[in-house]
C-alpha cells in the first residue's frame, strides 16, 4: 500500500487491484453476515471493489491511519449505508471493471463459517488474518516449488503452527532421509522464513512500515478464541 502511493497513477491502479483480489473474500463475507442474499452480496462486493478502482481510492486514504484493512472495512460501510445497488447482469457484462473473484468458492467458504458466534465484524477481522497467511504460506510454497522442494516444503509445514506434529523427528528424519538434527534446522528456518514472509504481507496492506508490528498483533488477536 505505501509502495502503491508512491507510484504512478497506472503502477498504483495495478497495487489496488492486486490487493482487492487477494482480499476480496473478507469483504464478501461481511456483507454475507450483514444479511444479504449470495447473489447480492456478490453484486455488492464486485462493485463496490470496482468502484474503488474507479475512484483513486489510495489517494483518499489518511496516512497516519492508512491500513488498507480498516479503511477498507470502513469504505464498505459507508458504500452499504448508501445503498449503492447499480451492479446487475448488464452492468457485469458491459464497462464494469472485471476482477477475478472466485464467489463459487466464496459461497462455498462462507457455508463453512460458524453460524451465530461472530458479528460482521469479527468474521471480517479473523478472515482477513487467515487471508494474509494463506497469502504468506503461498508464497512459501512457491519458493519451495522453484528450488524443487516441494515434498519438503509438504512435510515440514506440520511444525509450522508451534503445536507438537503428530508425526515425530526422528520419523520424519527417516522418511526424508535426513538426520534428527537437520529435520530440526529446517523446521527452525521453515519457521523463520514464514514469518519474514507474513511481515512482508503485511507491509504490502499498511501505509508506513512501522504498523507492521501493530497489525501483526491484531492478526492473532483475531484469530484467538
Amino acid at each position: 500500500m505505501l509502495a502503491a502511493r508512491k507510484s504512478t497513477a497506472a503502477e498504483s491502479k495495478q497495487a489496488l487491484t492486486t490487493l482487492c483480489e487477494a482480499y476480496w473474500y473478507p469483504l464478501y463475507a461481511f456483507v454475507r453476515r450483514r444479511g444479504y442474499q449470495p447473489e447480492e452480496a456478490q453484486d455488492l462486493t464486485q462493485e463496490f471493489i470496482a468502484t474503488l478502482l474507479e475512484k483513486d481510492f489510495l489517494k483518499a486514504a489518511d496516512r497516519e491511519r492508512g491500513r488498507f484493512r480498516s479503511f477498507l472495512l470502513a469504505s464498505l460501510k459507508h458504500f452499504l449505508a448508501k445503498e449503492w445497488r447499480r451492479a446487475s447482469a448488464q452492468k457485469r457484462g458491459g464497462d464494469m471493471i472485471h476482477l477475478s473473484l472466485d464467489f463459487k468458492d466464496g459461497e462455498a467458504r462462507y457455508g463453512r463459517e460458524p453460524a451465530h458466534e461472530l458479528t460482521a465484524e469479527k468474521i471480517y477481522e479473523r478472515r482477513w488474518a487467515m487471508t494474509l497467511l494463506e497469502q504468506a504460506f503461498a508464497r512459501l510454497r512457491a519458493e519451495f516449488v522453484a528450488a524443487g522442494k516441494l515434498a519438503l516444503y509438504e512435510n515440514l509445514t506440520l511444525y509450522v503452527g508451534g503445536d507438537k506434529a503428530t508425526v515425530p523427528y526422528r520419523e520424519l528424519a527417516e522418511r526424508l532421509g535426513m538426520t534428527e538434527g537437520s529435520v530440526k534446522v529446517a523446521v527452525h528456518r521453515l519457521r523463520r522464513r514464514c514469518r519474514d514472509l507474513l511481515r512482508a504481507e503485511i507491509a504490502e496492506t499498511v501505509a508506513s512500515p512501522k504498523d507492521v508490528d501493530e497489525e501483526l498483533r491484531d492478526l492473532f488477536r483475531a484469530l484467538g478464541p
